[in-house]
């Protein structure tokens, strides 16, 4: 079942990326530029240079799969660096809000508990 949710983490890589780029290009940059495993079950998000396609790789029970979006109008936003811990860490309320084109720079997250 394809599926994505609050429970996994998301990383966004920085740079633009050629989306003609497949599983194993994907996953040699998330290895070598991003300094992660991509079959770790993490999601990894990549923006082409106009910022009007995305794709999101991750690997579920069985393999490997890539969301791919593009839009006919408009861009994405790029997520807020976290210059704390030096990544593009998003929750998965902010990949929600960046592909349906809601803004973030502007936004107020108020407190929630969290389970430990």
């Amino acid at each position: 079942m394809f599926s994505l949710n609050d429970s996994l983490s998301y990383y966004y890589f920085r740079e633009s990326t050629d989306m003609r780029k497949g599983f194993d290009a994907l996953c040699g940059m998330v290895r070598t530029q991003m300094q992660r495993n991509p079959l770790s079950g993490e999601v990894f998000i990549f923006m082409n240079r106009t910022r009007n396609t995305i794709k999101i790789l991750r690997r579920e029970t069985g393999g490997l799969v890539i969301y791919h979006k593009r839009l006919e109008q408009g861009r994405f936003e790029q997520p807020i660096y976290n210059n704390h811990d030096k990544t593009y860490h998003l929750q998965w309320a902010e990949l929600v809000m960046m592909v349906q084109g809601i803004s973030m720079q502007n936004r107020v997250q108020r407190k929630r508990y969290k389970m430990c």
